[in-house]
């Protein structure tokens, strides 16, 4: 996939936001100068597909404390979330999931998903009494039976739009 280089970001913040090694994001960008990187300049990520090559795209909405999940552009589930607290609102902006890890153990329930910045995510819960609240550090809570539904539809490289 191709990430476009947004203002203020370093080579290494971009390796790490997609949990990579510096090294291996330089041996997949051999002509770009890491140093010398603009905004807008793109930027081959390794081992995630086109995002428009998946049908799904996750739409979440903080304020209304929903995520949409879309294929082909038709709504398909809505599903009840968690997001960040007012001291540690959850990131607005576009993303995609990088990875994931089953049973991933304390709060963090029964599924993570890790998004293209790091510590953040869309996971289950331990507490299902917050889902509905602005309670988290950040991260997208879901029940565990949905978080668990959701992430088996959507791979790796799936768009996650977070908007107010």
């Amino acid at each position: 996939m191709i990430h476009l280089v947004k203002s203020g970001e370093t080579f290494a913040e971009i390796a790490m936001n997609y949990r990579l090694s510096l090294q291996s994001l330089l041996q997949a960008n051999p002509t770009i100068l890491p140093d010398q990187i603009k905004p807008g300049q793109p930027v081959y990520i390794p081992g995630l597909p086109n995002p428009q090559s998946i049908p799904y795209k996750v739409d979440v909405s903080i304020q209304e404390r929903k995520l949409r999940l879309y294929k082909h552009n038709i709504l398909i589930k809505t599903y009840p979330i968690a997001v960040g607290a007012i001291l540690s609102q959850t990131p607005v902006g576009q993303y995609v999931i990088v990875n994931r890890a089953p049973n991933p153990g304390g709060p963090f329930g029964a599924m993570w998903l890790s998004l293209s910045k790091l510590h953040y995510g869309i996971h289950g819960t331990n507490n299902p009494s917050s889902i509905g609240k602005a309670v988290s550090k950040g991260c997208i809570r879901m029940f565990n039976q949905d978080v668990l539904e959701l992430s088996s539809m959507v791979p790796n490289g799936t768009e996650v739009f977070i908007h107010p």
